[in-house]
């Protein structure tokens, strides 16, 4: 499908990656990986052909079709939810506006027995036949499954896209592209705004799904499930294994282990060789063997150990003052959205060095109470912060309250406070902001590098208390695993909404499920919630609850299926139906209209009688079949 060779990318004079090559196969799923920064993003647009590159060549197949899943989204305002979805079938879209064109002309047009009128008639039946065969009965059924498949409820279908967040518009997005008939996929962080049940519908899709795809996720399970092929691109290299993620690190390690091993005999085998050639060199007995041992090292084609890139960034969150017994006192307290109820009569008491995990599907009001802690959302009921507390607030969409305009820097230095100004380009060096990097524009940077300047913009804020939502989102896994560390030595009060098992492992001691407007308390660590619950991951919760609704949902898709695909049929039909009733119609009428202008010689003409009834017992029949699919259609509404 994609013949990439030695395909090179510089910036600055710097090179991203230098002559990589590969090839991805139709079923090939492949999980792109390395730090951030490390050109994940950037070769994805290359494929995509989203931007140039430097030298190389990619090579695509005749007729092969590229979907890119983008983090930077932008949608045309005004448009509903399934409108927008809808624009992933443009031929289907185009195919129903010339249908809808010729039928508008056929009830207009009165020259029935003229070629023009012929040629409607047959392109209504070629182009009718071309919508079947590209599934134009059967996209709308599919549109509404995807979405339901990735969250959005029914009631949602018809809500203007700009009325939902980043992370939603990212789903409409992704289900575009999964509507469309892309031989390849390139997913940049698919799951970052997706909760457990829909990474697991996604997961299925993908497994099951014939192309090529290329999934940049920073999501271990995820990848396990759904790779079988990892590409790392580390310090301008790339390391190609037809293993998913953890056989991969497995093998790779294998593999360094190995090379080490050969690297030292070899050195070992040089190291001899030296030896003699300085020892035969001084005998003129000798010399010639000498030159034959020089000329055996010169050709020896010396081992090398595939080099890591572990840099990563250092992480501490101090602590300001120290707070008061009780952080925050929740009584009663309530959230809704318009008609959508959130949260019911919620009570809640955080004490001081409290570590507290938020869990439960999205939509039940995790980030919403986070967000009413902090004082960002207004409420019923009380909410009550206790003496002295201080929060830093690390929001889900944290990195897009970043100026894209300003610099590194800037962005630091502008967030900076007298104290602690001087310390900016420590903390950025810290961060893995070093030289150079300081200077450049926070639109250039990668998913990851925006969240790294987030949290190194929270640093210079004094606060005793951390309200944390999804933070993992964009950091690749040594960032997730310096972050967790940090979190761990962390003395105050730490508030966490995360769906990562791993991430949350071993960082809190008290758990609040989200379900239903009501959270439930579970005095244990994320090990105790999940024994509780008698399953192994947040996975396995959500296949219980599918499991429970799948053959009921599974047969009501399939009976909405069914009965759209019928119901655009009967649509089709009632409009050439009425077509041809409006014709006969005005042929009708013009032929009462001559009777009662000229009888006599109007009923003289030969067979009058028998083409007047006939033309009157075709309106009859048009009418009853007119009759019948109407009623079948207000059956199927």
């Amino acid at each position: 499908m994609l013949n990439i060779h030695n395909l090179s990318v510089s910036f600055g004079g710097e090179y991203l990656f230098e002559e990589i090559s590969f090839r991805l196969n139709a079923g090939d799923r492949v999980g792109l990986i390395g730090k951030n920064g490390a050109g994940k993003s950037t070769l994805l647009k290359l494929l995509s052909k989203d931007m140039p590159f430097d030298s190389g060549t990619i090579a695509t197949e005749k007729d092969v079709k590229i979907g890119f899943l983008r983090q930077d989204i932008d949608f045309e305002q005004g448009r509903t939810v399934l409108e927008e979805a809808y624009h992933a079938f443009e031929e289907i879209k185009a195919l129903e506006g010339k249908l809808d064109k010729i039928n508008h002309q056929l009830v207009e047009r009165t020259d029935y027995e003229s070629e023009g009128y012929h040629q409607l008639m047959v392109d209504l039946n070629d182009f009718t036949h071309h919508y079947e065969i590209i599934g134009g009965y059967n996209y709308q059924g599919e549109t509404e499954k995807i979405l339901q498949g990735l969250g959005f409820r029914r009631e949602d279908f018809d809500k203007k896209t700009e009325t939902f967040s980043g992370g939603w518009r990212m789903r409409i997005e992704l289900a575009k592209l999964l509507l469309q008939s892309n031989d390849v996929l390139l997913l940049d962080e698919p799951t970052n705004h997706l909760d457990i049940e829909s990474i697991i519908w996604l997961e299925q899709f993908l497994t099951n799904y014939s192309g090529a795809v290329v999934i940049v996720s920073h999501d271990k399970m995820f990848l396990d499930n759904v790779t079988n092929r990892t590409i790392e691109i580390s310090l301008g290299r790339i390391y190609d294994y037809n293993k998913p993620y953890s056989q991969f690190l497995k093998l790779r390690g294998e593999i360094k282990v190995q090379q080490l091993s050969a690297q030292k005999n070899q050195e070992k085998e040089i190291q001899q060789a030296e030896r003699l050639i300085e020892k035969f060199r001084a005998k003129s007995t000798k010399a010639s063997m000498a030159q034959s041992l020089i000329k055996k090292l010169d050709k020896m084609e010396r081992i090398e150990v595939d080099q890591d890139d572990n840099a990563v960034m250092n992480l501490r969150f101090p602590i300001s003052i120290t707070p008061g017994k009780v952080i925050s006192e929740i009584q009663d307290l309530s959230k809704s959205y318009g008609d959508n109820l959130v949260l019911q009569n919620i009570d809640l008491l955080l004490e001081r060095n409290s570590k507290t995990a938020f869990v439960g599907q999205n939509g039940q009001g995790k980030s919403t109470l986070a967000k009413i802690l902090v004082g960002e959302l207004e409420h019923e009921g009380e909410c009550k912060l206790g003496h002295n507390v201080q929060i830093g607030y690390f929001a889900q969409n944290q990195a897009e309250y970043l100026d894209g305009k300003k610099t590194v820097l800037d962005t630091m230095i502008d967030a900076a406070n007298e104290k602690n100004r001087s310390k900016v380009r420590d903390i950025l060096g810290s961060f893995l902001f070093r030289g150079e990097e300081v200077d450049k524009y926070v639109k250039v940077l990668s998913g990851g590098e925006r969240n790294r300047l987030a949290l190194a913009k929270m640093l210079l804020q004094p606060f005793n208390v951390l309200v944390m939502d999804e933070p993992t989102n964009h950091l690749d896994i040594k960032s997730k695993n310096v972050l967790k560390q940090a979190l761990q030595s962390f003395e105050g009060t730490l508030i966490l909404v995360s769906h990562d098992r791993d991430f949350l492992q071993g960082l809190t001691n008290k758990v609040y499920e989200f379900k239903d407007r009501k959270i439930k308390e579970y005095l244990g660590d994320i090990e105790f919630y999940l024994e509780q619950r008698k399953v192994n991951d947040f996975r396995a919760i959500e296949k219980q609850k599918s499991l429970a609704v799948k053959k009921v949902k599974t047969t009501k898709q399939s009976n909405t299926f069914q009965d759209q695909k019928k119901q655009k049929s009967l649509k089709n039909k009632l409009s050439t139906v009425e077509s041809k009733i409006s014709a006969l119609e005005k042929e009708i009428g013009k032929i009462d209209h001559e009777l009662l202008m000229d009888y006599d010689a109007t009923i003289a003409k030969p067979n009058f009688f028998d083409s007047y009834q006939g033309k009157k017992k075709d309106l009859e029949d048009l009418m009853g079949i007119w009759e019948a699919i109407t009623i079948d259609l207000e059956k199927l509404s």
